[in-house]
């Protein structure tokens, strides 16, 4: 068992690095997936939609053969107008497919296929706000093929099959559509027809397969919101099983697989995998999101796998894979990036979650997929998480970036804010109305973060999320009796960050003993004194791998001592300590005077702080905080000075 002590501090510069080369393939190939549709040309990225409409249902009527590379079918939009001039509906859709007519009220209507892949409809007259009225544009053609394409003709086993998969950018291939991320639907019907050696998978649930002479039809209802990427099909000859996951002591959640006959007995083998994951992510988080309709997996033939709503399409059945996309239900559909830029609300989520099923389904992997992802990280000096150029999907779903970097800055503030906190935290924003099936962008997160933690949590977002690189650490440490000095330098990998402010773990080792001390490094070259009730033989650093990190070194330095917190602070006397209500800072008549006295709990939330203009004497009233252990830090002309102080 070990101990764990937090140190917040006492005083005064530098360091160097090295990694392992160790990169996890497996998440590569996820990332690679889920760069998700084609190569694209810069202007034809984003939606050419103006927002002036708010989508209420759509009803998609298709039909599909797998023989076939081709759609053919009719989408009716019901949408509510939220401007006072709204005299036209346009729609993102590429003009490589044929639009045959739209009709308007029951009657054939005007339209036009422009530049830029948008599809505009003229209205005959002006829609007042907040009137719900509809649409509906028949069309057909072959979806655009480049580069991974959106609407894919391939075979399994010899057999035809066709699947969709429209992240980012790809929903306005194969069907009219608004793409940004500013409007989810708020429900669907997908009713598809085949021939009838195929079934259809899709989102939500299966409400009717209704035989047509020699075809089939497969009717799907979803009632959640729903982004336009996320919408899905999937035409073949799937063989279906179900599982069944218990929710409560009166309701179950339906495991719906549909799966290549030849992959079944190998399928089944794997998915029940699932029941763990699913049980781990409402404990930690909220009740799957999507507990009225199904979750389930659809085999496709691409390398990784895609998040569609209640159903994810999957190459394979491993647990990473599986675990990954399942994570996204709620990080992703249910809650969806605001944009591209963050991603990582997707992507960091689903990584950090795929891997906390590594520490509490499988902990002897736990310590590797850590070490994994630093490696991965860390063996190139730059790169944000923030998604710096969103017309490329290579950096968009950067495994590195965008996936483990993402993931690592929520190992980290879990780190910061603790369990409880942190977890909480997240329930807050998968549950906040305004965010709730809709999006939500990275200031979102960190809202709800520093209001349940108190923690200010801006310099953590601009150093780890906003700018580049990662922090090498420089221990000393020296002991002396029960007396133990630590003295920490850092340098950073890039110059975005002059420097970044964590909790340091530092742990103590003696035949008998492991005591991990956390000191609060707020400056480099800052020196830390602690109270050890055993000589150790060895100290290590950031053993468990909470913080991001590279290059780092420990070194026992017999010069290190007491003298190094006396230079410069022996002029600072802080008394009564313990203290009652009152808790006075001085400083000698000789020295210059004190500028702030700041007030800390051991999680590092500042409680007070007193500026006090270069007097030699400040005053705390400490009759509002309860009784414990807290930190105080004072600034001087002649540096920092930071002492651990007891509230009776």
């Amino acid at each position: 068992m070990k101990k764990i002590i937090f140190i917040y501090s006492l005083l005064i510069s530098t360091i160097s690095f090295g990694q392992s080369e160790k990169v996890s393939s497996r998440l590569d190939e996820i990332a690679n997936i889920e760069m998700k549709a084609h190569r694209f040309i810069s202007g034809n990225l984003v939606s050419t939609v103006p927002d002036n409409y708010d989508l209420k249902y759509h009803r998609f009527e298709w039909q599909v053969n797998p023989n076939i590379n081709a759609i053919q079918g009719c989408i009716t939009s019901y949408f509510v107008p939220v401007t006072s001039t709204f005299s036209e509906i346009d729609f993102d859709l590429t003009n490589q497919l044929v639009v045959d007519s739209v009709h308007y009220h029951g009657i054939t209507n005007s339209f036009s296929q422009v530049a830029g892949n948008a599809l505009q409809i003229p209205l005959s007259a002006i829609i007042a706000m907040n009137t719900l009225d509809s649409v509906s544009v028949y069309y057909h053609g072959t979806p655009a093929g480049s580069g991974f394409g959106s609407f894919i003709q391939s075979t399994h086993n010899g057999t035809p099959v066709i699947w969709t998969l429209s992240e980012p950018f790809g929903a306005k291939d194969w069907w009219p559509c608004k793409q940004s991320l500013n409007d989810k639907v708020d429900s669907i019907d997908v009713i598809v027809t085949v021939p009838q050696t195929n079934r259809v998978a899709s989102n939500g649930l299966l409400i009717s397969e209704t035989q047509n002479g020699a075809n089939k039809t497969y009717h799907w209802q979803s009632h959640y919101p729903i982004a336009a990427y996320l919408v899905a099909i999937a035409v073949t000859n799937f063989s279906v099983y179900h599982e069944s996951l218990p929710l409560s002591a009166t309701d179950t959640l339906d495991i719906l697989n549909y799966v290549y006959p030849e992959d079944s007995a190998t399928a089944r083998s794997q998915t029940p995998d699932i029941l763990n994951v699913i049980s781990l992510y409402d404990s930690l988080t909220i009740l799957y999101p999507f507990s009225n309709e199904k979750y389930g997996h659809c085999e496709f033939g691409w390398g990784g796998g895609m998040e569609h709503q209640t159903m994810s399409f999957v190459t394979d059945f491993s647990h990473e894979l599986i675990a990954h996309e399942c994570a996204h239900q709620w990080f992703g559909d249910k809650v969806t990036c605001g944009s591209w830029q963050d991603i990582w609300l997707n992507e960091g989520f689903a990584t950090y979650l795929e891997a906390l099923t590594e520490e509490y389904l499988f902990p002897s992997n736990w310590y590797t997929w850590k070490a994994n992802a630093i490696a991965h990280i860390t063996s190139s000096p730059g790169g944000s998480v923030m998604c710096s150029d969103t017309t490329n999907e290579n950096r968009i779903f950067s495994s590195r970036l965008s996936y483990d970097k993402g993931a690592y800055v929520l190992h980290m503030l879990r780190w910061k804010m603790g369990d409880t906190m942190f977890y909480q935290s997240l329930r807050n924003y998968l549950n906040d109305p305004a965010l709730a099936y809709g999006y939500a962008k990275t200031p979102d997160l960190k809202n709800h973060l520093e209001n349940v933690s108190g923690q200010n949590l801006t310099n953590f977002f601009n150093q780890w999320y906003y700018n580049q690189g990662y922090p090498s650490y420089q221990v000393e440490w020296n002991q002396t009796g029960s007396n133990v000095m630590v003295k920490i330098n850092q340098t950073q990998s890039h110059a975005s960050v002059s420097f970044f402010e964590m909790p340091v773990p530092v742990y103590f080792h003696a035949v008998g003993h492991d005591t991990m001390i956390v000191f609060n490094h707020t400056f480099s070259g800052q020196v830390f004194s602690a109270t050890l009730n055993f000589t150790a033989s060895t100290a290590t650093f950031n053993d468990d791998l909470w913080i991001l990190s590279a290059n780092n070194s420990v070194t026992h330095n017999v010069t290190l001592s007491t003298n190094e917190l006396t230079n410069g602070n022996s002029f600072i006397h802080v008394f009564p300590n313990p203290a009652g209500n009152e808790l006075i800072v001085e400083a000698d008549q000789v020295s210059a005077g004190i500028e702030d006295v700041e007030l800390f709990d051991v999680v590092g939330q500042e409680l007070l702080i007193q500026k006090t203009d270069q007097l030699h004497q400040a005053k705390l009233d400490l009759s509002g905080i309860r009784p414990g252990i807290y930190f105080i830090r004072v600034k001087t002309v002649r540096g920092i000075f930071q002492q651990r102080i007891v509230k009776m």
